[in-house]
């Protein structure tokens, strides 16, 4: 079969598509052809060995963390998938490998794939959502009630993140470009900001809870409008001392993730605010509520208008890295 295949982690890496035998399932798993799979963010990460800390690999490594399929084959101990199920997942961090024809998945990562998506949008869904998910309940714990705000909200992860809010009884605030208003507001957001015309720092307080999409330069904005006791969750500013506790990192691990937070930890205790840095993890229990929401709310994600095969992997990897998409970009086989 055909896989994208990362040599080694290099900050201008290019993956070769290379002819690899089809994986061998144990007891546990299903073997999946592959439909789409979508490239993210993540996979700059990877490539580049920028999460080598929370996840290195050996080489040859396939590439791509998120897909859709169809199930050829089933373990012996997996009773609650078939032969045919069309299904999606966020791969198990530790085990990747979307970018190829066939991929051997533990089936505690899967999902069925929910009634209203097909197998495009579909794999624009499962990382965001999980994401989402676990940000939402594990990491800030919300309650109904309470008030959370996504800056940079307006992309691939609000899409996901608005309506499992609401779901969660939430008032949801976003920024964003203007183009994309009218979407958010429909997902359910309460409360929609331009960030080229409106400062959201100059506008909002007493947030309980703060969703980063943007990275280390809003750090302080963001800390600025939490109330005291509130919790500031981040997708890409970086680890600390409370992930590796989190995730039972120990020794020389530890020391350097509470070393390239304590900045971000000291800013955030002299606020009264916690931070947390969420690198997610497949879960297909969760992956099924998920599910039940993106059915419940009709939610369908954004897929950009060019797709690639997977001959054509390192422009579909260089559009996400440096061009504009208005949305998930996929590689279909």
């Amino acid at each position: 079969m055909k896989a994208a295949q990362l040599a080694k982690y290099d900050e201008n890496f290019k993956l070769d598509v290379n002819n690899i035998a089809i994986p061998e399932i144990n007891s546990n798993e299903v073997l999946v052809r592959v439909k789409v799979a979508a490239v993210n963010p993540l996979e700059m990460l990877i490539g580049t060995g920028s999460v080598k800390l929370i996840q290195d690999y050996d080489m040859p490594l396939t590439m791509g963390n998120e897909l859709t399929g169809i199930i050829e084959h089933v373990g012996k101990k997996v009773t609650n998938f078939k032969k045919g199920d069309a299904i999606y997942a966020r791969l198990p961090q530790e085990n990747i490998g979307a970018f190829a024809e066939y991929v051997a998945i533990d089936s505690a990562a899967i999902a069925l794939l929910p009634k209203n998506l097909d197998f495009s949008t579909g794999a624009a869904a499962a990382l965001t959502g999980l994401t989402a998910y676990q940000g939402l309940h594990e990491e800030l714990n919300v309650k109904p009630g309470q008030t959370i705000f996504i800056p940079g909200g307006s992309g691939s992860f609000g899409q996901m993140a608005v309506p499992i809010a609401k779901d969660m009884g939430l008032k949801v605030i976003v920024s964003g470009n203007e183009a994309a208003r009218n979407r958010t507001l429909s997902l359910g957001a309460d409360q929609y900001l331009d960030f080229r015309t409106e400062n959201y720092w100059e506008m909002l307080s007493d947030i309980d809870y703060v969703i980063d999409t943007l990275g280390p330069n809003e750090f302080e904005h963001e800390l600025s409008i939490i109330k005291p006791g509130g919790r500031l969750l981040s997708l890409r500013t970086g680890p600390n001392k409370r992930f590796a506790n989190d995730r039972g990192i120990t020794g020389f691990k530890k020391g350097l993730f509470s070393l390239a937070g304590a900045k971000f930890d000291r800013k955030a205790k002299k606020a009264n605010i916690e931070y947390h840095f969420i690198f997610v993890r497949s879960d297909g229990a969760q992956l099924a509520q998920i599910t039940k929401i993106i059915e419940k709310n009709n939610i369908v994600p954004a897929i950009d208008s060019q797709s690639f095969s997977l001959d054509e992997i390192n422009r579909a990897l260089d559009l996400v890295n440096h061009g504009k998409t208005t949305g998930k970009v996929l590689i279909k086989f």
